[in-house]
C-alpha cells in the first residue's frame, strides 16, 4: 500500500520514507509507527496499542516511546510544539491528523509459479458427478496439504484448477512431486478409468501483484507447461531447470522449444522423471538421537548488504559452537546445516533429513549503524514454536554484537529445551520413562524448590541410574538433589552418599559440566570454599554460558572476599537465565552474600527475600533478610575485598542454629 500525505509518501511494499520522491532514512520501528499511526488515523492511538502493534507487546519505557514518537516527527518535518500531522490528545494517546491518499500500488517479484489441473475432468464428471466431486475433494485436500507443507500459497483455484506460487523453484518441484506421489498411492485400488490424475507445471518468473492475485507471464507460462505434462506428469521451464541444478536426484527429459498460445518466446520444457517421488519430496530420515537433537541453519541476511553474510554466518558458527559445549544436546555439525544456506526450506523435512527435533532459524537485517536479529526455536516434529526472540545493537564492535548475541541465544535456549524435553516427557507414562526422561522430570522437580519436588527429584535420579549405571548426568543431579534437600535434615548425613555421586559422575564424563558443578556444591557443603571456586570454574570452562555455575560461583567468591567479582557473576547467571527458579535462588544467595559482605545491608536484605521467595523451604537467604546489618553495620563501604562479614553468612548455611541466622533469628516472609 502506498500512502502519501503532503509531500510525503510510505510505501509498505517496498518500506520507504519518501519525501519529493527521495527515500529518508528512518528506524524499523520508527517506519512501523508511523505505518500504524496512519493506518489507524481515524482514532487516537493509545500507548498500550502503540506496544502491542510495533513492540509485539513488549513493555519498554516512556523515553524510549517518547524518542521514536519524536524520530517519527522529525521525519515528517513536525514538531511537538506544531502537531500539523502528529497531534497528542492529553492523557489519551496519538492521532495522525494529517489528509492521507491511498493507493494499491503493483508490485513485481520473482516467483515460483506451480499450476495444476485434472486430465479429462469433464468426461470424470459425465460419468459421476458425485463420485468425482468426492475424489476431486480428497485430491485437493492432498494438494493443500503439501502445498502449505512446502511453503506454498494457494492464490488461484477454479473447479478442478490450482495455482500456487512459491519462493522456491526447488520447493515448488518438491512439493508438484510429493502431490503426485500421493495422488496416486491414494487412487491405486480404482479402475483405470475412475483415477483421477493431475497434470503439473512450474515455471520460475517475474509477476504482477495486486493484493493476493498474481498475474502476468510467468502465470501464464506455468498453466501453459501444465498442459504440456502428461496424465500424473510434471512439465517444468529451462528456468526452473537451471535453478534446480543437482539439489534433487531426478533426471529431466529434455522437451525442446515449445511454442504455446499467447507466448510470443518458445519455452524451453523439461518433462521431470527419472526418480520415484519418494527419493525427491523426502530424503531418506535418520533416527532422532536419545537426546535433545538440534540443528542451527544458517540465518537470512535480510539486508541486502552482502557484508552482513559475513556477520550472519559468523553467528550461526558462534551458537553452533556455543550449543555443543552444552553435553546434554546433540548439535549437528556447521556443515551439515549450511548445505541449507539460500533455500527456503520445510523445518520438519530439514529435521527428517539431519535427524533432529529441535531447528533453530533466524534473520539478521541492518539499517544504517543498527542491526536487528531474529530468532526462533522451533520443534519440528510437530511445527511449534518452543521460542522466539528479537535482538537488536549498535554495531559499533560487530565481534563483541556476535559474542553477546551468541551468548544470550544459548542461554535462552538451553532452559527452553529442558522445558519442552519435559513437556514432552509427561505425555508418557511414568514406567515408560527411560533415563533422559527421568533426567529431564528430575530437574523440573528440582526447579520447584520444595521438599516433595526434591523427593521425587531423588527418586527419578535413581531410577535414571537404574536404568543407566554410567549415566553421568544422573548421577551428578542426584548428588545436587540430596544437597538441595540437605535443609531438612542434618548435612552429614547425606554428604557421604553426595560426594560418591559426585565423584561417580565425573568418572563416568569428566568433561560434563554438571558433574564439576555438583562436585562444587558438595565441596562449598563441607565448607572447602577454595576447592568449590575451583569445580565451578570447571564446570564454566566446559561451557561458559551455565547460568547456575555462574550463580554457583558468586557464593565461594563472597567468602573470599572478592565481593565485587561475586556481584558480578551472580548478576551476570541472571542475565543469562533469567526465568530459571534454580539459577535465580542461587544468584540471590549470591548477592546477599557478597552485599552482606561489602556492608550493603538493605541491597544484602532485598536479595535475602528474593531468595526466600524463589524457594521458601530453602533456609540459606532468611539469615540476612532482616536487612539491618546487626552489629557488622560499621558505615557504607563499596563493594571490594571483605572477608569476614560474609563468611560469618556463609557460615550460616544450612545450620539455622548458628551465625547470622541466630543472631537475626529466621525471616518471616
Amino acid at each position: 500500500m502506498l500512502y502519501s500525505f503532503e509531500d510525503f509518501s510510505l510505501d509498505t511494499a517496498r518500506r520507504e520514507l519518501r519525501r519529493s520522491g527521495t527515500p529518508i532514512a528512518v528506524q524499523p520501528q520508527v517506519f512501523d509507527l508511523l505505518e500504524y499511526l496512519i493506518r489507524s488515523r481515524d482514532r487516537v492511538v493509545t500507548k498500550d496499542d502503540l506496544l502491542a502493534a510495533v513492540w509485539n507487546g513488549r513493555i519498554v519505557s516512556e523515553s524510549t516511546l517518547s524518542t521514536r514518537i519524536n524520530a517519527a516527527r522529525s521525519a515528517i518535518g513536525d514538531s511537538g510544539e506544531e502537531q500539523r500531522l502528529l497531534r497528542t490528545a492529553h492523557s489519551k494517546g496519538i492521532r495522525f491528523v494529517g489528509a492521507v491518499r491511498e493507493e494499491a500500488e503493483t508490485v513485481r517479484k520473482l516467483a515460483a509459479i506451480f499450476a495444476a489441473d485434472v486430465e479429462g475432468y469433464s468426461r470424470l464428471m459425465g460419468q459421476d458427478e458425485i463420485g468425482t466431486l468426492r475424489r476431486l475433494t480428497a485430491c485437493r485436500a492432498i494438494l493443500d496439504e503439501r502445498i502449505a507443507a512446502y511453503r506454498g500459497r494457494i492464490f488461484g483455484s477454479a473447479g478442478d484448477s490450482v495455482v500456487a506460487d512459491f519462493a522456491s523453484a526447488v520447493d515448488a518441484v518438491q512439493c508438484a512431486v510429493a502431490v503426485q506421489d500421493a495422488i496416486a498411492k491414494d487412487s491405486a485400488d480404482r479402475p483405470a478409468d475412475e483415477q483421477m490424475r493431475f497434470r503439473i507445471g512450474v515455471h520460475i518468473g517475474d509477476v504482477l501483484v495486486q493484493g493476493e492475485n498474481l498475474f502476468g507471464d510467468g502465470v501464464n507460462i506455468a498453466a501453459r507447461l501444465e498442459a504440456l505434462a502428461e496424465p500424473g506428469g510434471i512439465c517444468i521451464s529451462g528456468a526452473v531447470r537451471d535453478q534446480l541444478g543437482t539439489k534433487l536426484p531426478v533426471a529431466f527429459t529434455d522437451l525442446g522449444e515449445q511454442q504455446v498460445k499467447n507466448i510470443v518466446q518458445p519455452i524451453r520444457a523439461y518433462r521431470v522423471g527419472g526418480a520415484s517421488a519418494t527419493a525427491i519430496a523426502a530424503s531418506p530420515s535418520l533416527p532422532l538421537p536419545d537426546k535433545p537433537s538440534i540443528a542451527v541453519l544458517p540465518f537470512q541476511n535480510l539486508s541486502g548488504d552482502p557484508e552482513q553474510e559475513y556477520f550472519a554466518d559468523g553467528m550461526v558458527e558462534e551458537i553452533t559452537t556455543a550449543l555443543s559445549k552444552v553435553r546434554w544436546f546433540f548439535v549437528i555439525a556447521r556443515n551439515s546445516s549450511f548445505i541449507y544456506k539460500g533455500c527456503a526450506v520445510d523445518v520438519k523435512q530439514v529435521a527428517l533429513e539431519l535427524g533432529v527435533r529441535y531447528v533453530l532459524e533466524g534473520s539478521v537485517r541492518k539499517a544504517g549503524d543498527r542491526v536487528r536479529i531474529s530468532a526462533q526455536l522451533i520443534d519440528a516434529t510437530t511445527g511449534n514454536h518452543v521460542w522466539a526472540e528479537r535482538y537488536e545493537r549498535e554495531l559499533a564492535d560487530i565481534f563483541a554484537v556476535q559474542d553477546e548475541i551468541t551468548e544470550r541465544v544459548v542461554a535462552a535456549i538451553e532452559p527452553q529445551l529442558y522445558a519442552a524435553e519435559h513437556f514432552r516427557s509427561e505425555r508418557k507414562p511414568p514406567e515408560s520413562l527411560d533415563a533422559w526422561e527421568c533426567v529431564i522430570r528430575a530437574l523440573s522437580s528440582l526447579g520447584q524448590s520444595s521438599a516433595a519436588g526434591i523427593t521425587q527429584a531423588e527418586a527419578l535420579c535413581r531410577r535414571a541410574i537404574a536404568i543407566a549405571p554410567g549415566y553421568a548426568q544422573a548421577h551428578s543431579l542426584l548428588a545436587w538433589a540430596l544437597v538441595r534437600g540437605a535443609g531438612r535434615r542434618d548435612i552429614r548425613t547425606v554428604l557421604p552418599e553426595a560426594n560418591a555421586e559426585a565423584r561417580a559422575a565425573l568418572a563416568s564424563d569428566e568433561r560434563d559440566p554438571w558433574a564439576h558443578l555438583t562436585q562444587g556444591v558438595v565441596l562449598w557443603r563441607t565448607r572447602r570454599y577454595e576447592e568449590a571456586e575451583r569445580a565451578f570454574r570447571q564446570a564454566l570452562e566446559l561451557n561458559p554460558n551455565f547460568a547456575l555455575a555462574h550463580a554457583s560461583l558468586g557464593l565461594p567468591l563472597a567468602v573470599r572476599g572478592e565481593c565485587a567479582e561475586a556481584v558480578k557473576s551472580a548478576q551476570h547467571a541472571l542475565l543469562l537465565s533469567p526465568n530459571d527458579r534454580i539459577v535465580g535462588h542461587r544468584a540471590a544467595e549470591a548477592l546477599a552474600a557478597a552485599y552482606f559482605g561489602a556492608g550493603h545491608y538493605a541491597d544484602c536484605a532485598a536479595w535475602a527475600r528474593a531468595a526466600i521467595e524463589n524457594a521458601p523451604e530453602h533456609l540459606v537467604a532468611a539469615g540476612c533478610g532482616s536487612g539491618d546489618g546487626g552489629g557488622y553495620a560499621s558505615g557504607s563501604r563499596g563493594i571490594g575485598h571483605s572477608t569476614a562479614p560474609a563468611t560469618e553468612f556463609v557460615a550460616s548455611v544450612g545450620k539455622p542454629e548458628h551465625g547470622v541466622l541466630r543472631k537475626y533469628g529466621r525471616a518471616s516472609y
